[in-house]
């Protein structure tokens, strides 16, 4: 496989809402063997399943499915359902158009979509009441397409209830104690803008000046509330994208050189292997095994 599959949610289309729910039971009938095949979205996906049934694999770990788990998958993410046709649930797809761009949606979009960290998590009762009535009025908006103020609302009914989500996160969630945190909010700009540029090469004060602050600032920024310097964090994205193309497709390592922006083969795999302590044709083989 030389690329991984992804989805697109009516890309043929962008006058269309760029924004569905779906029963889960009938999306999955409708997706055959393909939704168990790893693939991305360039759209955010919530999951919530209802039932204590089957596995569900998101970039190198798998997750099972308990009662009322909601599973958060972020655009551009690796994963696959199992061969579980019988799911009940909701499914929720929406575009990045989606996100407002405010101080809010920035940290919704970071602390609530997470990349590798634990992208799923069992809802509480009080959780699940509201969730649900979230649902039942976006679906009710839905219906009604043609109703003055339609797109605001169903955008604003989606900004509610994962702002209902988080707040449960929050309660349970230690490493949430960093939201209060001054810079917690320019660290999420950060990972906006290593995003867009991580394949780039960009140095460490070319990334502070498109945040019109100092590199010494930016690196009191990522210290203060993760406890890792800016190059860390370009480098964890690196390797994630390096690690996805490694296990999910049959590139070669010259290919996927290329690919992140590195000009040497031979230097790209020190890069992998000072990070990951393996080679990348190691990594790939362990991972074909599942030991990823």
């Amino acid at each position: 496989m030389s690329k991984i599959e992804q989805y697109h949610l009516h890309k043929l289309s962008p006058q269309k809402l760029q924004f569905e729910v779906y029963d889960l039971k009938e999306y999955r009938k409708k997706s055959g063997d393909k939704a168990a095949v790893p693939h991305s979205h360039s759209y955010y996906q919530i999951i919530w399943f209802l039932d204590t049934k089957g596995a569900h694999t998101v970039d190198f770990k798998t997750y099972e499915i308990k009662e009322n788990t909601i599973l958060f998958i972020t655009k551009d993410q690796i994963h696959a359902f199992d061969d579980n046709y019988d799911c009940n649930g909701w499914l929720i797809h929406f575009n990045e158009s989606f996100f407002m761009h405010t101080e809010v949606d920035i940290f919704l979009k970071y602390s609530i979509f997470k990349t590798q960290e634990n992208p799923c998590y069992a809802m509480e009762t009080e959780a699940i009441a509201s969730g649900k009535t979230y649902l039942n009025l976006i679906s009710k908006e839905l219906s009604n397409r043609a109703s003055f103020g339609f797109e605001d609302s169903i955008r604003f009914l989606l900004k509610c209830f994962l702002i209902n989500l988080e707040r449960v996160h929050q309660k349970r969630d230690t490493k949430t104690a960093n939201r209060n945190n001054p810079y917690t909010q320019q660290l999420y700009q950060f990972k906006e803008i290593v995003e867009a540029n991580y394949k780039n090469g960009l140095t460490i004060n070319e990334y502070a000046d498109l945040m019109h602050i100092s590199s010494k600032t930016l690196n009191t920024i990522t210290k203060t509330v993760v406890n890792k310097s800016p190059s860390l964090l370009i480098a964890e994205r690196i390797i994630l994208e390096a690690k996805r193309l490694l296990k999910f497709t049959s590139l070669q390592i010259g290919e996927i050189t290329y690919k992140l922006g590195f000009e040497d083969p031979s230097y790209f795999i020190k890069y992998f292997k000072r990070h990951v302590k393996v080679a990348p044709l190691v990594f790939r083989n362990k991972s074909s095994l599942g030991n990823s």
